[in-house]
């Protein structure tokens, strides 16, 4: 495989990381201080703002590992190891980490309803609802990606020992 299109995942792995580290510095803390102040006005709806934070925070720990994984797994594929059991198990850690994402938005949800209820907001759940089905998405395919990964490597090893 040539190395510009290796490259160019790389790099589109880089940006799909920086919007979220933004979200991260920029844009919760901000939501936080708004949920402070009401708080401050007696809202108990701070709470419930502060869960849905907590959710967002610590998903972006197995989504930055995740995206770790997946720079490793195109380095792999740089020194032709595509075919080797340090890319299943990439793959392993990748469908790990997005189960782990979907599993805290799981539980975030009945926050996010809370939220929805008591701002006439629908939509909201929604929005949780994709947060949830997204992750799942991943760790499907991550998971076919790696049987049909270990399956290949498996009739190599035969193809290899019948030689």
């Amino acid at each position: 495989m040539k190395r510009g299109s290796t490259l160019f995942l790389k790099v589109a792995v880089i940006f799909i990381g920086i919007p979220v580290l933004a979200a991260c510095l920029f844009l919760l803390p901000q939501i936080a201080n708004e949920a402070n102040e009401a708080a401050s006005r007696g809202s108990d709806l701070a709470f419930v703002v502060y869960a849905i934070l907590m959710v967002m925070y610590v998903s972006a720990v197995p989504f930055y590992f995740a995206l770790y994984q997946s720079f490793n797994l195109l380095s792999y594929i740089d020194k032709n190891q595509a075919f080797s059991e340090l890319s299943v198990r990439a793959l392993k850690k990748i469908k790990n980490c997005a189960l782990i994402i979907s599993g805290l938005y799981v539980v975030g949800i009945p926050f996010v309803y809370i939220l929805a209820e008591v701002d006439d907001a629908p939509g909201l759940i929604l929005v949780g609802m994709v947060m949830i089905f997204a992750p799942l998405v991943i760790a499907v395919f991550a998971a076919v990606l790696q049987r049909l990964l270990q399956q290949a490597i498996d009739i190599k090893s035969e193809n290899d020992l019948t030689v």
